[in-house]
């Protein structure tokens, strides 16, 4: 890669977004990143090009910080997790989601941004009975319709989506709709919850799921800068695994329990730390699986380098 690129990454605090910047300036070591994050930053290691700020997510700041910086790349993968419910989480993450985005895209607009990357998530769709075998990026984004705690996820989404049409003649943006990324260096919910002591085990349901590791994925982010172009991609490999199996595989002691009772167990189970995001309890029960044709077009047909169980073993407990 010649030319000279000057990177903003919001959400440095994150494992992902660590891994990604490492992967930029490893490949490109004279480019400059400066990583920004409302969260504690102190754990962010040092590396030779990427400057760390810790900033409250406010118009001021943002304007400052384009006005400081000639931005050719921006990445936003700030999003707040939605395993929490709580009246001042959810909040806190519409603003950074809903109007902190807003305030993003409209300085990229200004200050001659070339390419945004947004990381959403394949929760945007939900699950239900009803979904396609393999959902396509034009399914509906339907996940708000029975977890509240999701519209922020699912607005953050359409809101990055319109602009990206609205603007595709002049800034190539890329929104990300990736499957369940787990790795050690995440920690997310959905890692967490299959590496954990126990696991919530529907005896009456055994629904697919698709993994991607957090390797596969920076990998990706990193890809997509240079040979994706504007569009809504769909992120995830060509296989699926049962989640029996996927317990199996990383030795997670499953706890088997009819449907009927997962309100009650879960609430049982969040007073002994083991937190299971109420959302995920759909996706317990209704397969959600997502089509990678579109990616594979410009990535090729065998873009991953760890496979679905490769990916769940990384992560067995040690």
């Amino acid at each position: 890669m010649s030319t000279k690129n000057k990177i903003l990454i919001i959400g440095i605090a994150g494992g992902l977004a660590q891994m990604t910047a490492r992967l930029i300036l490893t490949e490109n070591p004279d480019w400059e990143i400066i990583g920004i994050d409302s969260r504690d930053i102190s754990n962010v290691p040092p590396l030779k090009g990427l400057t760390v700020l810790q900033i409250k997510y406010s118009r001021g700041n943002f304007e400052n910080l384009f006005r400081s910086h000639d931005f050719e790349t921006v990445y936003h993968l700030g999003r707040i997790s939605h395993s929490s419910n709580t009246h001042n989480v959810l909040a806190k993450r519409i603003e950074l989601s809903v109007m902190g985005t807003n305030r993003i895209l409209e300085l990229c607009e200004r200050s001659g941004v070339k390419k945004v990357i947004i990381l959403s998530t394949f929760h945007v769709y939900g699950a239900l009975p009803d979904n396609s075998i393999f959902l396509t990026e034009e399914a509906p984004l339907r996940a708000s319709l029975r977890h509240p705690e999701l519209r922020d996820v699912v607005e953050m989404d359409q809101i990055c989506t319109n602009w990206m049409w609205k603007n595709q003649n002049t800034i190539s943006t890329v929104v990300l709709r990736p499957c369940n990324i787990i790795g050690t260096q995440i920690q997310n919910a959905m890692t967490r919850f299959l590496a954990g002591p126990v696991a919530l085990s529907p005896a009456d349901y055994n629904p697919f799921f698709q993994f991607i590791h957090e390797f596969d994925m920076a990998q990706i982010l990193y890809k997509v800068l240079h040979d994706v172009p504007t569009g809504t991609y769909n992120v995830a490999g060509s296989d699926f695994i049962s989640f029996r199996e996927a317990l199996e595989v990383v030795g997670t002691k499953g706890i088997p329990f009819p449907m009927v009772l997962a309100g009650g167990l879960n609430s049982v189970l969040k007073k002994i730390n083991i937190d299971v995001p109420d959302y995920l309890l759909d996706y317990l029960k209704f397969s959600c699986l997502i089509s990678n044709h579109e990616l594979k077009k410009h990535l090729g047909p065998d873009f991953l380098r760890f496979s679905i169980k490769e990916a769940l073993e990384m992560i067995k407990l040690r």
